[in-house]
């Protein structure tokens, strides 16, 4: 894997790099895409099913419990899903295409923008030129709340961070950042502090205050996972993984109340369910530490806000204890805007496994080709793609990181990078 596009500078190593296989790390993110995409197009199948206090027409009513698995899927706040009658896994045979959602087609855009603009850190302008070029602005263009809103404002003239300023975007605490910006954190492996820094810019595009510190708390995440310590199993690891990204979250937020309650729930020894119904009771009912989204959102008490589907999030991500298949079972039954959390920890948890790691977990194989017009358009090959293709694409962009962000180097001989460590500290965010 040589990037034609990278001039390759001579690096001496140093005793404390930290060195990280290129070719494993391509299959990571091989694992990644895979494993965004299966848990992505299960989530679904149950998006909007159950969203706790119901709308004015009466819809959304209750929730799903474990029990629902495998059983006929209910109508969801527009009526039926057009991909399952069944709540269960929904994947893309070998012979068949993934088809792009906006919890993929976004990062997807934001890798291909890094690339093509030779950089690390993308500017306002190269976002806007992004946006503006590969997504659709007449029909139906698959963006909602907080985005579609961003892409107004651009077609406006704005450019980001402006188009994610409360002053702009009333819907700047909405989900939208928390599932289109986590891929930033595998751009800048075992560096946080860095990662944070890539991302600041596409999170800030849609969002403030508690959607802009939950999406940093995933970009986090993903940052850590090369760090994993591979005589631990993965849900050690994924526990510490939080514990570090939890610090990103102001203490007096309600993002880091609702964490903190979470896994307190967790920890108590209460079922997934019960920790699912006591958030949903704290926050949505009784509208405690200042979360108001249930009543300031009247088209659905708040379904899309940041807030309460980061909580569920927590509860797949803490109660899947590191098992792919559990932890988007939970996601999928859990609530709300169900594909999104199952989408952010199905694509940590692929990265984790790799790609037959996740075949392996499934007992199957898996189409390898992506369609991002689906939801998007302007890309080469009437947009289809490959998840090798893309986790070469991904390899390349973090030659680019380790080079010039990070003061690293890459050896291509021996195909791996040399990654200096810092004495970095995860702050709270502003």
């Amino acid at each position: 894997m040589v990037d034609s596009m990278l001039t390759y500078s001579e690096y001496i190593p140093k005793p404390t790099d930290m060195q990280l296989s290129r070719a494993d790390y391509a299959d990571r993110l091989y694992g990644f895409w895979l494993g965004q995409c299966i848990a992505n197009w299960t989530g679904l199948v149950t998006e909007m099913d159950k969203i706790g206090i119901p709308t004015k027409e009466g819809k959304g009513a209750g929730f799903y419990t474990r029990e629902d698995w495998g059983k006929p899927d209910q109508p969801n706040l527009w009526g039926s899903n057009n991909y399952s009658d069944t709540i269960d896994f929904l994947f893309a045979d070998q012979d068949s295409i993934w088809g792009a959602d906006d919890d993929t087609d976004i990062e997807y855009i934001y890798q291909d923008l890094l690339y093509r603009n030779r950089t690390g850190i993308l500017s306002g302008e190269q976002i806007r030129e992004g946006w503006l070029t590969h997504i659709k602005t007449e029909e139906e263009n698959y963006l909602w709340v907080s985005n579609e809103r961003a892409l107004k404002l651009m077609q406006e003239g704005l450019v980001p961070p402006a188009t994610g300023a409360p002053e702009n975007n009333p819907d700047y605490e909405m989900i939208d950042a928390q599932l289109t910006t986590e891929i930033f954190g595998f751009f800048a492996p075992a560096r946080p502090d860095v990662a944070l820094k890539m991302a600041r810019l596409p999170i800030r595009n849609v969002a403030r205050y508690n959607a802009e510190w939950i999406s940093e708390f995933n970009v986090v995440m993903y940052a850590m996972a090369p760090l994993a310590d591979s005589s631990k199993t993965i849900k050690e690891n994924i526990l510490w993984m939080a514990r570090e990204a939890r610090k990103r979250l102001p203490d007096d937020s309600y993002s880091a109340k609702m964490y903190d309650f979470v896994k307190a729930q967790y920890e108590s020894g209460a079922t997934w369910e019960e920790a699912r119904d006591s958030l949903h009771e704290k926050y949505q009912i009784r509208q405690e530490d200042g979360y108001l989204w249930a009543t300031k959102d009247e088209s659905c008490n708040g379904c899309f806000a940041a807030g309460i589907n980061f909580g569920a999030s927590i509860v797949s991500l803490l109660y899947g204890e590191g098992d792919i298949k559990e932890t988007i079972k939970i996601g999928a039954l859990c609530g709300w805007d169900s594909d999104n959390p199952t989408a952010t920890w199905g694509g940590l948890l692929g990265f984790m496994l790799g790609k037959e790691g996740v075949e392996e977990a499934f007992n199957r194989k898996f189409s390898d080709k992506f369609n991002i017009h689906r939801t998007r358009i302007g890309f080469p090959n009437n947009g289809i793609d490959t998840f090798g293709n893309m986790a070469k694409k991904g390899v390349y962009i973090v030659d680019r990181v380790v080079q010039e962000e990070l003061g690293g180097g890459v050896d291509l001989e021996k195909d791996v990078w040399y990654i200096p460590q810092t004495d970095y500290q995860i702050e709270p965010g502003s």
